[in-house]
């Protein structure tokens, strides 16, 4: 079985070291911000960076599917009003285009809120479109849409939410989901035993489809199922526990994805990504 494991590293100082600090984890993938995730506006990329971060990623031996790139939290492609919907498009294509640049085949992003101004649909039907818009400027890069907790007025907490969105982008070939298990767990699906993780996956495959899946967020929570909270915790000390982990690491549903903790302490990440490679094993 072949698992990519890793985490969400720090690319301070540039781009070029994200790759740097996967592999002294001893990661097998990773994810990174590819400009700061709580800006709207970054500088573009040098070529330089660029050359250098592919040459890092090919030093350590990662390849574009072993990478997660996530979009900034800003960003809301649901937008119920005009101008901050066509700011948020533009600063998604703006991603896409630096994922481009970094020779990168996929980027992570939360789908959007309505803000309660406009129904659950609606706000969808315009996730979508925001997609279909990015997508046609761009090349080569999959548009990944996280699930999510559910909190606030945030979209995509049920897999019938990614489905609908999926359903509606017209390049299907450049679309695709990330699993969170927190956010799953948080917004009511039971990830708490390997029962339970395989009925909850079993139902995944059949409204969305394991064809989508392009990456995973391996997170414990800090809160209870359906409680639509975000909080990550360290792997086996939260509600979830271990098992769901080991039946993800045991499972062939989950090959050749990168799988990235964005757990709390980073002191142990080294630590749960070798107990994650062990349970392989």
């Amino acid at each position: 079985m072949t698992k990519y494991i890793g985490a969400h590293v720090s690319a301070a100082g540039g781009v070029e070291n994200a790759p740097l600090n996967a592999a002294k984890l001893g990661a097998t993938s990773f994810a990174l911000f590819t400009k700061n995730q709580r800006q709207w506006a970054a500088k573009p990329f040098t070529q330089e960076q660029i050359e250098k971060f592919k040459q890092n990623c090919k030093d350590a031996g990662y390849t574009p599917s072993q990478i997660l790139p996530h979009d900034s939290y800003l960003i809301n492609l649901g937008h119920p009003e005009q101008t901050a919907l066509e700011k948020s498009r533009n600063a998604f294509l703006d991603e896409l285009q630096r994922c481009e640049q970094l020779g990168l085949d996929r980027l992570n992003f939360h789908p959007g809120s309505h803000l309660k101004k406009i129904s659950e649909e609606e706000c969808m039907d315009r996730i979508a479109e925001s997609i279909n818009w990015a997508l046609k400027q761009t090349s080569g890069v999959c548009a990944v849409i996280e699930n999510t907790a559910g909190q606030g007025s945030n979209m995509g907490f049920k897999f019938e939410h990614l489905a609908y969105i999926i359903d509606r982008v017209e390049d299907k070939t450049r679309v695709g989901v990330c699993i969170d298990t927190c956010h799953a767990f948080t917004s009511g699906y039971d990830l708490s035993s390997r029962d339970a993780a395989s009925e909850t996956f079993d139902l995944f495959g059949e409204i969305v489809g394991f064809k989508y899946l392009k990456g995973m967020h391996l997170n414990d929570s800090k809160k209870e199922l359906g409680t639509r909270v975000d909080r990550h915790e360290s792997l086996g000390k939260g509600f979830i526990g271990m098992d769901a982990f080991d039946y993800i690491m045991k499972s062939e549903r989950f090959e050749e994805i990168p799988m990235v903790l964005e757990t709390p302490n980073s002191d142990i990440w080294t630590e749960e990504i070798a107990q994650l490679k062990e349970m392989v094993r």
